[in-house]
């Protein structure tokens, strides 16, 4: 509705122009339904003189189409609460009941408490008459209702009418960051296109495929354990709500969150938003031994210290890795260091002697990975062991959240200048590992 202006006194003749405006702009107004259901637009049950006069009928459609499609997203959203397969349905065409079966699925076994949809813009014209394309945001929470939703963005097709029929439900596709520090989407989640089985505990969710059902609950006792260490290493806010794990199959490595993961990745924490990291164990973690309480730890602690925006500069990348594997040795000895050998070899062959390159290639080989891992810890434990965990978390919010570079905030944090403490760090990864 256009704004109230002040009151004016204006001459006869501009009133009687005013009337025949008012009128003719009704007129239209009461035209317009009929002229789109001969355009196939569908029509409206909100009156179309209510638009702004600027706004063309295709526009106007689009308005009343989204108005109707958020209605039966919110039908459908009340039955997946609910537990109504049938409701959840039941907006849909039959052709896109097989894909929302196991998404309904999915979410159920993730204990769903929180769904909405919401159209993320305006429809536009799909093709064919009566038929709209519309992205839309949903936003969701497992198993705590009052949680931060984390949001995913569809894409979407309906046939319009009364009640609009849902045709197609896109699977979510990865997005890159938008203007430096917006979060980017991290790509189709688990439960859009895998049959799930789910096990949750106090800290945590614990997901996989039917396949691994049976190892799931050793799985969960461990992640457990992992989120007890990770809840010690929270950096600026508040620890999730639960930790979200994900064991992958080989197939669902290459499916799962776009499945374009480092050839020496064994696992990663993929920021989904709403102060989530979930995190996708790879294939062959179950059979590591020890070492996938190592790796829990590690990837924990990524959703516990890194920050929402997903952007840092690559120079950080040995403090956030270092504080990771810092956790993940959980207080051994660093003579117990599973890669000490591989760190050994790379101090003494190529490394350059500075930190604010470590940061491995995509295809870069096993060993030298293990090697800039372990420079990363080392760091870290020399500033661990000399100023104590909460100086170095001050430090890591600085650096990684607030992207303040070293030399900025190292006096202020640790009294000491950087240029002095990297030397001190230098000189004590190349003592350790002689």
């Amino acid at each position: 509705m256009p704004g109230r202006r002040p009151r004016r006194r204006w001459p006869l003749w501009a009133a009687l122009v005013a009337v025949v405006l008012v009128l003719t702009c009704g007129l239209s107004a009461a035209l317009l339904p009929g002229a789109l259901r001969n355009a196939g637009l569908g029509t409206s049950a909100t009156p179309a003189a209510s638009a702004s006069p600027t706004e063309n009928a295709t526009t106007v459609a689009a308005r009343e189409a989204a108005e109707r499609i958020t209605a039966q997203l919110d039908r459908q959203a009340a039955a997946l609460l609910s537990g109504d397969r049938a409701g959840f349905l039941a907006i849909a065409e039959r052709s896109a009941h097989s894909d929302l079966r196991r998404r309904f699925a999915g979410l159920r076994a993730l204990r769903v408490t929180h769904w909405e949809g919401r159209p993320n813009g305006l429809p536009t014209p799909a093709g064919r008459a009566g038929e709209w394309r519309l992205s839309v945001e949903f936003q969701y929470c497992f198993v705590v209702p009052d949680c931060r939703p984390s949001p995913l963005l569809v894409d979407t097709r309906w046939r319009d009418g009364a009640k609009p029929r849902l045709l197609a439900l896109e699977k979510s596709t990865s997005t890159p960051q938008v203007g430096g520090r917006v979060r980017g989407q991290a790509g189709t989640l688990p439960w859009e296109v895998s049959e799930l089985v789910v096990v949750v505990g106090k800290r945590t969710i614990v997901a996989s495929t039917p396949a691994f059902r049976s190892r799931l609950p050793s799985l969960l006792r461990r992640a457990e354990a992992a989120a007890k260490v990770a809840d010690q290493y929270v950096v600026g806010g508040a620890a999730p709500d639960r930790y979200r794990i994900y064991y992958a199959g080989t197939k669902e490595w290459e499916r799962w969150y776009g499945g374009d993961q480092a050839e020496w990745s064994g696992g990663y924490a993929v920021n989904v938003g709403g102060g989530h990291r979930e995190i996708v164990l790879g294939p062959d973690s179950l059979d590591y031994g020890t070492g996938l309480d190592e790796l829990l730890r590690h990837e924990l602690v990524h959703a516990a210290s890194l920050p929402e925006n997903d952007y840092w500069d690559n120079s950080a990348w040995w403090l956030f890795e270092g504080l990771a594997d810092h956790a993940a040795a959980d207080g051994a000895p660093v003579g117990r260091y599973p890669g000490l050998a591989l760190t050994r070899k790379l101090v003494k062959g190529d490394w350059d002697g500075k930190l604010d390159n470590l940061i491995p290639a995509d295809d870069a080989p096993d060993e030298q990975v293990t090697g800039a891992y372990g420079i990363a810890y080392l760091a870290v434990r020399y500033l661990i062991d000399r100023f104590g965990e909460e100086q170095v978390l001050a430090f890591v919010k600085a650096v990684v959240h607030d992207l303040r570079v070293p030399a900025q905030v190292a006096e202020e944090i640790f009294d000491e200048s950087w240029s002095t403490l990297h030397d001190d760090c230098v000189a004590y990864i190349r003592g350790t590992v002689t």
